[in-house]
C-alpha cells in the first residue's frame, strides 16, 4: 500500500459513542463473541458479493472463490480477519463504522437504564457487532475496497473507540475488507492458534463459506509458502440433515443469522420436495427487538436461492404479525436474479408463504403445548403482535386463537395465562358462549360491576386490558364453535345460563319500574341511547352498557389519539333494582334532587367503566351538595 492520500479525522456520532462506551466497559461478559460477530459480518459481506455479481460478473475480478482468514500476530499482539466479499468505498467505510443510520435510534438509547445486565440485552437486539471489536482491542484498523472500484480508491479506517475515527486513501490491490485488531494487553490470549479455532468451532462452524488459518506444524519445518486450511464445516448448515445438527449448532446459526446474542426459544428446520422445492429454517427469538413496532423496520427471512445468497430481509414469505420470526428459506424454484417486486404476487410465492405461516404457527404452538412456561416468557415479548393476526389471516384465524392468553376471573394473578382451550374446558354446565370484558387496566376490569352476575353464578370471563384487544374482538367472531359475548355490550342475556322462573321474575320487575325508568331517562335526556333494568348485578347500583354496533371506550381513545372523528354514540343507563339507593331514587318527590342523584349514579358507573366525565365540576358540585344534604 503506497498510495496514502485524502487523510481527515471525524467525530463518531453521538450515538456511536454511547454505544461504544457501553461495549468498551466489559458490555459482553463473554468477551470471545466478538470474533463471531466479526465473521458474521465478513460472511454477509460475500453473500452480497454473491448476489451483485450474479447481474455484474465482473465485480468477482476474476477470484470467485470467496473466503475468510482468520490471523494472528503474537509477538505484534493483533488479531486479523480478512474477507474478499463485497468491501467498502470511503463514503461507505465513514457511514457504516462511524454512524448508526437505523430507525428507531433515539428510542433505542433511551431505553438504556445503566444496568449493564439490561442494557447487554438491548444492545444485542440493536445488532451493532463491528463495534464489539472494542471490547477486546484499544485500536481497529480496517483496510477495504469496494468490488469493481480501482486498486487506488481503496480506504483505511481507524480509530481507538475514543470519539474519533482517522480516514485515508490507499492503494489496495485486492477486493474485500481486513480488519486489524490491536489487542489490549490482557487480550493477549486471542493470539493463539488453539484459542482462536476452537472459537471459530464453536460459533461459526455453519457459515457456508470457508473460514481459513494459517496450518500450524509441529515438529517438522514450515514450508516455504504459507498454507491455509478451512477451520469450519463451510456448508450452510440448512443443507444439512436434521438429524446431524445438534441444539448448540442450532443456537449458535440463529446468532449469526439474526445477529442476537441470545438463544431463540424454538426452531423448526424442514425439506420441501414435490411440486415445490424449499428449504426452511425457521426461529422464535428469545425477546422482541426494540424496534418491533416500527413500520420501516426491517423485517423477513434472509432468502437463498439454490444455497446462493439472493434477499436479506425478504418480508413476503410471511404474514405481518410474524415479523417477529427469523430464519431462512432456500428455494429451488425462484430465479437467482429475482427481485422484490417480483416476489410480491405469483402461485409460487403465495405456496410458500402459506406453508411457511402454517409452520410457524405449528412451531408455536408446540412450544406453548411442552414448554407452557417459556411461551408465557414468548407471549410477553410478542403477544400484542400476535393479536394482529385474527384480522390479517382469516384461514389461520382459529390456529391462531389458540395460540392467544387472556387474563381472567378465574387467576387471581392477572396475568394473562388463559388460553380459549383452558377456558373451554372449565365452562359449566349449559355455558355455550366466551364471555370477555375489555378496559384499561386489570384493577380497573376485574373490579367491573358488569362483572356482578359472573361472579355470582360461578361463569368465567376473560379481561382484556391491551390497547388492541377490542379492535381484535371485532375479528375474532368464535373458537372451537363458540360465540364471543362481550359482558358490558348490549342487553345481556345468559341463555340456558338462566332458568325460565329467573326470567319470568326479570320480565316482572322490568314491567313495575317501568315508571322510574322514564323518569331517570327524562332526567338523563340526550346523554343516554336508552335506560333499563339491569340483569347484570348484585352490588352495584348502576352501569353504563354499550350499544351493540357502538364502539367501545378503547377503540374511541385509540381513534381520538389518532386525530380521526369517533362517531357518536351514547350508553344505555343499566340500574339495579334490588339496591338501596336505587330505592331512595324511586322515592324520591322532589324532581331537582331526583335529577342530581339520577346524574350522580350516571357518572359514577361512567368512572367504573374507566371513562372520563365530560363535565367533572359539575359531578364534584352535585356529589358536594348531596353530602352537605347528608350531614345536615
Amino acid at each position: 500500500m503506497t498510495v496514502q492520500t485524502q487523510k481527515e479525522t471525524l467525530g463518531f456520532q453521538t450515538e456511536v459513542k454511547q454505544l461504544l462506551q457501553l461495549m468498551i466497559h466489559s458490555l459482553y461478559s463473554n468477551k470471545e463473541i466478538f470474533l463471531r460477530e466479526l465473521i458474521s459480518n465478513a460472511a454477509d459481506a460475500s453473500d452480497k458479493l454473491r448476489f451483485e455479481a450474479l447481474t455484474q460478473p465482473a465485480l468477482l475480478e476474476n477470484d470467485g472463490d470467496l473466503r475468510i482468514r482468520v490471523s494472528f500476530d503474537a509477538t505484534a499482539n493483533t488479531l486479523t480477519i480478512d474477507d474478499n466479499g463485497i468491501g467498502m468505498s470511503r463514503d461507505e467505510a465513514i457511514a457504516h463504522l462511524g454512524t448508526i443510520a437505523k430507525s428507531g435510534t433515539g428510542d433505542f438509547l433511551r431505553q438504556l437504564s445503566g444496568d449493564q445486565k439490561k442494557d447487554s440485552q438491548l444492545i444485542g437486539q440493536f445488532g451493532v457487532g463491528f463495534y464489539s471489536a472494542f471490547i477486546v482491542a484499544d485500536q481497529v484498523d480496517v483496510y477495504s475496497r469496494r468490488a469493481g472500484l480501482p486498486a487506488s480508491e481503496g480506504v483505511h479506517w481507524s480509530s481507538r473507540g475514543e470519539g474519533e475515527f482517522d480516514v485515508e486513501s490507499i492503494d489496495k490491490p485486492e477486493r474485500g475488507t481486513r480488519i486489524v485488531l490491536h489487542l489490549k494487553d490482557d487480550q493477549r490470549d486471542f493470539a493463539d492458534g488453539w484459542r482462536l479455532r476452537g472459537i471459530i468451532k464453536k460459533y461459526s462452524d455453519h457459515i457456508g463459506l470457508p473460514i481459513q488459518m494459517v496450518k500450524e506444524h509441529h515438529g517438522e519445518d514450515a514450508p516455504a509458502e504459507i498454507e491455509w486450511e478451512t477451520v469450519n464445516r463451510a456448508s450452510a448448515l440448512w443443507t444439512r440433515p436434521r438429524t446431524e445438527i445438534t441444539d448448540a449448532e442450532y443456537q449458535e446459526f440463529y446468532k449469526h443469522a439474526a445477529h442476537d446474542h441470545q438463544d431463540p426459544l424454538a426452531w423448526s428446520h424442514n425439506k420441501v420436495e414435490g411440486k415445490l422445492e424449499y428449504t426452511s429454517l425457521l426461529y422464535v427469538p428469545g425477546h422482541a427487538p426494540f424496534d418491533l413496532y416500527h413500520r420501516d423496520a426491517p423485517k423477513g427471512l434472509k432468502l437463498y436461492v439454490q444455497r446462493v445468497f439472493v434477499m436479506d430481509q425478504a418480508e413476503q414469505f410471511l404474514p405481518l404479525y410474524l415479523r417477529f420470526i427469523k430464519g431462512v428459506v432456500d428455494s429451488n424454484d425462484l430465479s437467482l436474479n429475482v427481485s422484490r417486486e417480483i416476489l410480491q404476487s405469483g402461485p409460487v410465492i403465495d405456496s410458500m408463504k402459506s406453508a411457511l405461516t402454517k409452520r410457524s404457527l405449528d412451531m408455536l404452538e408446540k412450544l406453548a403445548k411442552d414448554k407452557p412456561e417459556i411461551y408465557a416468557g414468548f407471549w410477553k415479548q410478542f403477544g400484542q403482535v400476535l393479536k394482529e393476526g385474527p384480522a390479517e389471516d382469516f384461514n389461520n384465524r382459529e390456529k391462531i386463537a389458540g395460540l392467544l392468553r387472556f387474563a381472567s376471573t378465574h387467576d387471581a394473578s392477572g396475568e394473562p395465562s388463559v388460553s380459549l382451550a383452558d377456558y373451554v374446558g372449565r365452562m359449566i354446565e349449559g355455558q355455550d358462549k366466551i364471555y370477555f370484558l375489555t378496559g384499561d387496566s386489570h384493577t380497573q376490569v376485574k373490579d367491573s360491576p358488569h362483572l356482578e352476575v359472573f361472579r355470582k353464578k360461578g361463569i368465567e370471563v376473560l379481561l382484556l386490558t391491551d390497547r388492541i384487544d377490542e379492535w381484535l374482538m371485532g375479528y375474532l367472531t368464535e373458537f372451537d364453535g363458540k360465540s364471543f359475548v362481550d359482558v358490558a355490550r348490549g342487553d345481556l342475556d345468559l341463555g340456558a345460563l338462566e332458568s325460565a322462573e329467573d326470567k319470568q321474575a326479570q320480565e316482572a320487575v322490568a314491567k313495575d319500574k317501568q315508571a322510574l325508568v322514564d323518569r331517570i331517562k327524562s332526567a338523563l335526556g340526550e346523554d343516554v341511547a336508552d335506560v333499563r333494568v339491569s340483569h347484570r348485578l348484585t352490588d352495584s347500583p348502576a352501569i353504563l352498557a354499550i350499544g351493540e354496533q357502538d364502539l367501545g371506550l378503547q377503540m374511541r381513545q385509540i381513534l381520538e389519539a389518532s386525530g380521526q372523528k369517533v362517531p357518536d354514540s351514547k350508553p344505555v343507563f343499566e340500574f339495579n333494582p334490588a339496591h338501596p339507593l336505587i330505592g331512595k331514587l324511586d322515592q324520591e318527590g322532589d324532581a331537582a334532587r331526583f335529577d342530581d342523584l339520577s346524574r350522580v349514579l350516571f357518572d359514577q358507573a361512567a368512572l367504573a367503566a374507566g371513562d372520563t366525565l365530560k363535565d367533572p365540576a359539575a359531578y364534584v358540585r352535585r356529589l358536594n351538595k348531596l353530602l352537605l344534604e347528608l350531614s345536615a
